[in-house]
């Protein structure tokens, strides 16, 4: 559950930055959220579920 919240806000800061920056208009962001929505009742979810998990347990293991 963490790391689901810690990428939404990734995230959702990075969407705020682009379009703050003018290189994602407000269309393009419903576009990736729409999609998104649509990702998430897909039977691909579960796969993209679990290589977000896999690389986030890779990053979590690396030692500085």
């Amino acid at each position: 559950m963490a790391i689901s919240i810690s990428v939404v806000l990734l995230l959702a800061v990075l969407a705020v930055i682009f379009l703050r920056n003018g290189g994602l208009k407000i269309s393009h962001a419903l576009v990736c959220l729409l999609l998104g929505f649509y990702l998430a009742s897909t039977s691909i979810a579960p796969t993209i579920h679990s290589g977000l998990t896999a690389t986030a347990d890779l990053v979590g293991g690396l030692r500085p």
